[in-house]
């Protein structure tokens, strides 16, 4: 038996860290494990330009500990009126590594998304010229569609004709949760990719309204039946380099949680890798999981492995986690995986 697993040290390749209070509370869980990690742009107001991308950039550097050498990856916010030079500009300078569209309305903070796709052609045509990725929330927002089924339509009636009309381009399909998004990406060339979310690989839709509807377990993408989470557990630990790690860690304070209408997401940066390392464990797949978390995802955006490496131990006995972190505004709840985790992280 396995007691002891040093690897990579991991990145994450989408992130929420959000902004001022809850920024500063929020990223020591992040820098203190990750080396680097995709930051989602969907702030408010969103980050729409790369000037707006390197002020958010100095806030999240002055917000981490001194201690740690986390390098936050930036993103820009697609709307239908983006500067493709300014994308073009920020990629060739580094200042960015890809940008993130959103359909209007899909998720927190997705109202400046994008209505009519075909406005972002020219945008796409030149992301496909210089090799900058694209990351996509991949949900319709027809009212019309079930929630269960945004995901399969739009792969099927948005993404699948953006991949046909620009073969080359890179694209990373975030979040996914359908076996339909697996057996996608699966059979796609290798400029197609998916990030896996910790919280998607524990919990099902029964997590969410069995026995009582739980908020703090409510995500977008909403969680789907049982033989979806086994089809993206058996995806993120099979070794495929098409997968790779993207949190989605998500805090927002109990109180936007627990509320008439509570907001998406799950804060799961404090305990993802311990949780992960449980899971790969029971699936067999240890030996995978650096390359899940560590390997996958860097060779895709073209960058090197981080140089330093991390300690895995698995303890005599279950960790305790503590199951929130507080801020001078309020409390995040962490993310519960409802089952015991032996697995503890040492820097080396």
């Amino acid at each position: 038996m396995i007691r002891e697993l040093e690897i990579v040290r991991p990145d994450d390749w989408h992130l929420h860290l959000r902004d001022g209070t809850i920024l500063k509370a929020v990223i020591p869980y992040t820098s203190e494990t990750f080396g680097r990690a995709i930051v989602m742009p969907n702030l408010n107001p969103p980050i729409i330009s790369v000037k707006e991308a390197i002020m958010y950039k100095e806030r999240i550097s002055a917000a981490c500990p001194d201690d740690h050498s986390f390098k936050p990856l930036m993103t820009i916010y697609l709307t239908e009126s983006t500067d493709l030079m300014d994308v073009a500009e920020g990629f060739s300078r580094n200042l960015i590594s890809a940008v993130k569209l959103y359909p209007a309305g899909a998720t927190t903070n997705s109202s400046h998304g994008i209505n009519d796709f075909k406005k972002l052609y020219k945008v796409f045509e030149k992301m496909e010229e210089i090799g900058c990725p694209l990351c996509v929330h991949g949900e319709v927002v027809d009212p019309q569609v079930d929630i269960f089924d945004r995901e399969y339509v739009f792969i099927d009636k948005v993404l699948d004709p953006i991949i046909r009309t620009f073969p080359s381009l890179k694209v990373v399909l975030e979040h996914i949760t359908t076996q339909e998004a697996v057996d996608y990406v699966r059979i796609s060339k290798k400029n197609i990719a998916a990030t896996i979310t910790t919280h998607h690989l524990v919990i099902n839709r029964n997590f969410i309204l069995a026995g009582g509807i739980k908020p703090h377990y409510y995500c977008l993408p909403v969680a789907k039946r049982e033989n979806h989470r086994i089809a993206l557990l058996n995806a993120a630990s099979s070794g495929n380099s098409s997968f790779f790690l993207g949190t989605d860690s998500a805090p927002h304070f109990d109180t936007d949680k627990e509320s008439a209408c509570g907001c998406a997401g799950c804060f799961t940066a404090p305990n993802t890798i311990p949780i992960l390392a449980q899971l790969f464990e029971q699936e067999g797949s240890l030996e995978k999981l650096e390359h899940f978390t560590s390997i996958n995802g860097a060779n895709f955006y073209d960058l090197p492995l981080n140089s330093e490496r991390i300690k895995l131990i698995k303890e005599k006995d279950p960790i305790e986690f503590s199951n929130k972190v507080f801020t001078p505004e309020g409390e995040i709840t962490v993310f519960d995986p409802g089952f015991p985790v032996s697995w503890s992280v040492k820097s080396i």
